[in-house]
């Protein structure tokens, strides 16, 4: 039999490496990869984008796309950039591609129809439930992903959803995003000063899709004893205004804190005493993975798809329905936020079990065998 080669250059294809879930990831597992030996190039494939947000190895080589956009081209075509990808593909020659985001992907996948490398998507969000996708997308997702030579999806239940949108069936793996590298130096919830006051947070984008309209709700729907508490968002988005409009009306404006976009949330997180996520549906909840790994205590909807997972179906972490109630939410944080031994307990166990089960040396191991089944072969 054929010996195969190892795999050792890596083409990471990504539409921005802006301040973004699927970026950090493409930006931990770029770092990582050249710390193993492995040849990176990470290229930004949106011409509007020339650096990353996220530090990067100095061994990473990261490129925008734009400058292999041919220089007679006043307004690049989609033809222009299809041309561009297969630049690159030519000038590097990887062993494996990946693309990450369903645009990304797309384009990918039909500009480098042809090559030799196994070319493997990176699928970010729900298939099923996701609006970053329009129709558009979604019936070219469902005839072109059946020519990647893997589809990876972050959670089992995505990766069953997965299986429904497309035409024809096609190998998946499901590996998770790692935790964030820069969460390992930071001691547990337990082992700093709490926050005084005592503050709930949340962290992510201010978009609909999290329900922070319902965490305000219940926030506000807390008994006096709890007047105390402050709520505070991390992070920014097109909802901030009428989040703002809505802590007023329900007269806790006073007591709701919008903090914005920060490089480095887990420093003030850390301080915090209890996490909530209200999404409605998330490709991989990132936000609660890390607020786990730093020993807080957590309540998550059971939302597809993730939180069930990352809570071992609510043993590490309080999950209720998904459908749970203004008056549930409220009464499960009431729960916790009135029992600091609780607390203590529940975040040390969501600590202990993520830290064991999504480190980075175990995520990197999985792609290590998703690596060493992959085969070149022409793409029809």
């Amino acid at each position: 039999m054929q010996s195969v080669e190892p795999t050792r250059r890596l083409l990471l294809l990504v539409g921005t490496m802006n301040a973004g879930g699927a970026e950090r990831v493409a930006a931990t597992l770029a770092n990582a990869w050249v710390a193993q030996g492995y040849e990176v190039r990470l290229v930004m494939t949106h011409l509007g984008v020339e650096k990353s947000f996220y530090p990067l190895d100095a061994r990473v080589q990261c490129v925008p796309l734009k400058q292999w956009v041919q220089q007679s081209v006043w307004r690049p075509t989609l033809w222009a950039k299809w041309q561009a990808l297969r630049a690159v593909y030519a000038d590097f020659d990887p062993d494996v591609v990946l693309s990450f985001l369903t645009n990304v992907n797309i384009n990918v996948l039909w500009a480098l129809r042809h090559v030799e490398a196994p070319v493997v998507v990176c699928e970010r969000t729900h298939p099923l439930l996701s609006r970053s996708a329009g129709r558009g997308l979604k019936l070219l997702r469902r005839y072109l992903y059946p020519r990647a030579a893997r589809i990876v999806m972050q959670t089992d239940s995505s990766a069953q959803a997965m299986h429904t949108a497309l035409a024809r069936p096609t190998p998946l793996a499901v590996i998770p995003n790692p935790i964030a590298p820069q969460l390992w130096s930071l001691p547990a919830a337990t082992e700093v000063a709490p926050s005084t006051p005592p503050q709930v947070v949340a962290l992510g984008r201010l978009t609909a899709i999290k329900g922070y309209d319902r965490l305000i709700r219940a926030f506000a729907a807390l008994p006096a004893d709890y007047h105390t508490w402050q709520l505070c968002f991390y992070g920014d988005g097109p909802q901030k205004s009428q989040l703002q409009a809505l802590a007023q009306q329900c007269g806790v404006a006073e007591r709701v804190h919008f903090k914005g976009r920060t490089e480095h949330p887990w420093e003030n997180l850390v301080r915090a005493q209890l996490f909530v996520l209200c999404s409605e549906y998330e490709g991989f909840p990132n936000a609660l993975l890390e607020a786990m790994a730093l020993g807080l205590p957590c309540i998550a909807l059971d939302c597809p798809s993730g939180p069930a997972e990352l809570s071992e179906q609510g043993r590490v972490a309080r999950l209720l329905p998904a459908q749970a109630s203004t008056e549930q939410l409220s009464q499960a944080m009431a729960e916790l936020m009135g029992d600091p031994k609780a607390r203590q307990i529940l975040g040390r166990q969501a600590r202990d079990s993520v830290r064991q089960r999504y480190q980075l040396e175990a995520v990197l191991s999985l792609w290590a065998q998703l690596f060493a089944q992959l085969e070149r072969r022409p793409h029809s």
